[in-house]
C-alpha cells in the first residue's frame, strides 16, 4: 500500500497534502477496491487535481475511479467562481454523457416471450455505432436553438411530454449555454447525430426490477418489483468532443502566459471568470444541452419501438421516465464550505449528483425523497437506483459515484476474451445482446469492469447515496 493514503473509516481513504497541493485528496474505496485504485495509479491524478488553484476543501474521488484524461474518471472537484479555474480534463470528452431510466407497465412475463424480437427491433431502430446519423436531421439554424434549450427543444418539437422534462436534471437546460462559443466545425458534427446511441460503453437495457430496499422511495419513483424498465447511456456525441478538443487546444496553447503551474499538460485550464474560460463554460453548457436533447430523442423513438412490438397504445405502456442524470459536466451551484454560503464550479467527470430532500432543485415528487441517483452496470451485470443524502451534500458537494468504472484497459480485455464468444455467454445468463462494433463486446465485457455490487456498497455504506433497487438486464443495445 502507498505510504500517501491511510484509511480514515471503512469507506473513506485520506491523501496526504503534501506542500505542492492546495487541499488534501479523499477517496471513498473499500478494502476490496482499493487495490485497483493503487494499481490504475489514480491517486496520482487526485493529487494532481489539488495543485489546481481555488480548489475547496479536498480533491475527491469515487469507488469507480480510475485512470482518464487529466481529472480521474470517478473525480469529482469545486473551485470558488471567483478564484478558481475550468478545466475540461475535468468534464471529460462526452460533455453530458449520462444516464436516464424510465418504467413500463410491463413484467417480465410480458416481455420474455418477446425479448429477442424487442432487442433486434430497438437495435434496428436506434442507430448506434461510432459516426452513426439519426432520422432527425437539422440545419445550423435549428442546432442552435437544440444548444439553447436542451430536453425543452426536443419535446417541443414533438420528441417526448413535458413532464420529462420535470423530471431531467436541471430541467434538461442549462442557462449559461451560448451557442455562439460553439465551433462551426462542432456544429457540423451535430447536425446528424441528434438520437443516436453512440459507441463504447453507451447502451440500451431492458431490464427488470430484481430487488427493492426502500419501498418509499421506490413508490415514489415508481418502481416495483418484476416491473420492466428501460436504462439508456449517451452522450453528447461528436459535438460535445469537438467542443472538448477545441478548448482543450486552446488553453494547452496559452497554458505558459498563466500563472499556473501543471503537474500535467492535461489539466489545462483558465480561470472561470476570464474571458477564455467563460467561453468554454459556455460551449460546455450548449453541449450539455444537446446531450440532454439527444437522450429525450432516444427515449420517444425506445417508446414507439416498443408500442410497436407489444402493439399497445402509450397510455397503456405507462413508459414514465423517472430521472436523467448527468455525470460528465461542471456547474455553478452554491455549496456550504467552512460554515459559510459559496458559489462553486464542481467538476464531477464520472461522478453523479446526489443532492437530498428538500433540496430546491429537485422536482415536486421527489422534494420529500431525494434525487434518484442512476447507477449502471455494464452488460450481463446489475444496475441500481439510489437517492440522495445530506451527507452527500456536506461531504462531497452533493455527488457520488456514476457507475462499476474500468478495472481493464479495451486492449486488456480484448486480449483476456480471445477465443470467446461474448454474446453466447451473455445468452446463457439471460441476457440478449445486440451490438454494432466488431471490437464493442470485447471492451465492454462485465470482466472489463469492477464489481457493481461492491462499488454501490461503499457510496450506500458512506452515506453518499442509498440503495432504493436493484435491476436486472434482460436485453441489451450496444454501439
Amino acid at each position: 500500500m502507498r505510504k500517501d493514503i491511510k484509511q480514515a473509516g471503512e469507506f473513506v481513504w485520506d491523501v496526504e497534502k503534501t506542500d505542492n497541493m492546495n487541499v488534501p485528496g479523499r477517496i471513498y474505496s473499500s478494502v476490496e477496491l482499493i487495490g485497483d485504485v493503487v494499481k490504475d495509479n489514480g491517486i496520482d491524478q487526485v493529487k494532481n487535481v489539488a495543485r489546481l488553484p481555488g480548489i475547496v476543501k479536498a480533491s475527491l474521488a469515487m469507488p469507480d475511479i480510475h485512470w482518464g484524461y487529466g481529472f480521474p474518471i470517478g473525480g469529482m472537484a469545486a473551485f470558488d467562481w471567483d478564484k478558481g479555474v475550468i478545466s475540461p480534463g475535468g468534464v471529460g470528452y462526452d460533455i453530458n454523457c449520462g444516464v436516464r431510466l424510465a418504467v413500463t407497465s410491463l413484467t417480465e412475463s410480458d416481455v420474455q416471450p418477446k425479448i429477442s424480437k424487442l432487442a433486434t427491433a430497438l437495435h434496428q431502430g436506434i442507430p448506434s455505432g461510432v459516426g452513426s446519423t439519426g432520422s432527425v436531421k437539422l440545419d445550423k439554424k435549428e442546432v442552435l436553438n437544440v444548444l439553447k434549450n436542451g430536453s425543452k427543444w426536443a419535446v417541443e418539437n414533438g420528441f417526448g411530454v413535458p413532464s420529462d422534462v420535470d423530471r431531467t436534471e436541471e430541467q434538461g437546460c442549462l442557462a449559461g449555454a451560448d451557442p455562439e462559443a460553439v465551433s462551426d466545425r462542432a456544429i457540423t458534427r451535430g447536425l446528424k447525430q441528434l438520437g443516436t446511441l453512440g459507441s463504447g460503453n453507451h447502451f440500451l437495457e431492458i431490464q427488470v426490477v430484481d430487488k427493492i430496499f426502500d419501498q418509499d422511495a421506490a413508490r415514489a419513483f415508481g418502481i416495483s418489483l418484476g416491473q420492466v424498465v428501460v436504462m439508456l447511456h449517451s452522450g453528447s456525441r461528436g459535438l460535445g468532443h469537438q467542443v472538448c478538443d477545441d478548448y482543450l487546444s486552446l488553453m494547452t496553447k496559452q497554458a505558459a502566459k498563466l500563472d499556473i503551474e501543471l503537474p500535467d499538460k492535461q489539466l489545462s485550464c483558465a480561470y472561470i471568470n476570464s474571458e477564455r474560460g467563460m467561453r468554454y463554460f459556455q460551449a460546455m453548457c450548449a453541449a450539455a444541452n444537446y446531450a440532454w436533447a439527444n437522450r429525450q430523442i432516444l427515449l420517444h423513438q425506445t417508446r414507439k419501438i416498443f408500442q410497436q412490438v407489444f402493439t399497445t397504445s402509450a397510455t397503456s405502456l405507462a413508459m414514465n421516465l423517472v430521472y436523467d442524470v448527468c455525470h460528465n459536466i461542471a456547474k455553478k451551484e452554491n455549496h456550504i464550505v467552512d460554515g459559510k454560503e459559496q458559489t462553486l464550479c464542481v467538476h464531477r467527470k464520472g461522478a453523479t449528483r446526489a443532492f437530498p430532500p428538500g433540496h430546491s432543485a429537485l422536482c415536486d415528487a421527489y422534494k420529500e425523497i431525494g434525487q434518484p441517483t442512476l447507477i449502471p452496470g455494464d452488460m450481463g451485470s446489475n444496475s441500481f437506483i439510489l437517492k440522495g443524502t445530506q451527507k452527500a451534500m456536506d461531504e462531497t458537494f452533493g455527488s457520488t459515484c456514476h457507475g462499476a468504472g474500468r478495472r481493464l484497459s479495451r486492449t486488456a480485455a480484448k486480449k483476456l476474451c480471445k477465443g470467446r464468444a461474448i454474446h453466447r455467454e451473455l445468452l446463457d445468463k439471460g441476457v440478449h445482446v445486440k451490438w454494432t462494433g466488431r471490437s464493442t463486446l470485447p471492451e465492454e465485457m462485465p470482466e472489463a469492469y469492477k464489481d457493481i455490487e461492491a462499488v454501490v456498497e461503499v457510496v450506500h455504506g458512506a452515506g453518499l447515496s442509498l440503495k432504493v433497487a436493484k435491476m436486472r438486464p434482460i436485453g441489451v443495445v450496444k454501439g
